[in-house]
């Protein structure tokens, strides 16, 4: 189960080193006009604050690969960041977009039961 609960701990890294570049690099370029559905006016409008989402996206993914390098006293931080992670979607979901909570917070709600049963 250790396994499988690290694995999806590190999908769910991934994916926020994604969200990462997403923001911080192609917010107003094809790529993020694209998977956020921006026009480009309000892309490059808003590409500062994208860039400070980005940011707090890669310290949330440290955090997981923190935990992760930790081994079995990694679990508390595990637990601590993917608890974040579901807290940051859930918010995302209410306020931006509903595919939110299924992009960031269920692929977070499976690690962190995994890690728990683990």
């Amino acid at each position: 189960m250790t396994t499988a609960a690290n694995l999806a701990v590190s999908v769910v890294a991934l994916l926020h080193l994604y969200f990462l570049v997403l923001e911080m690099f192609f917010w107003d370029k094809p790529l993020g006009l694209r998977s956020f559905g921006l026009d480009p006016e309000f892309a490059n409008a808003s590409k500062v604050l994208a860039a400070n989402q980005g940011l707090y996206n890669g310290f949330l993914a440290a955090g997981l690969v923190w935990g992760l390098a930790q081994g079995e006293a990694g679990t508390a931080i595990k637990i601590f960041v993917l608890a974040c992670v579901i807290t940051a979607g859930v918010f995302g979901a209410l306020t931006a977009s509903r595919k939110i909570l299924w992009i960031q917070a269920m692929p977070a709600v499976v690690a962190l039961a995994l890690v728990i049963a683990s």
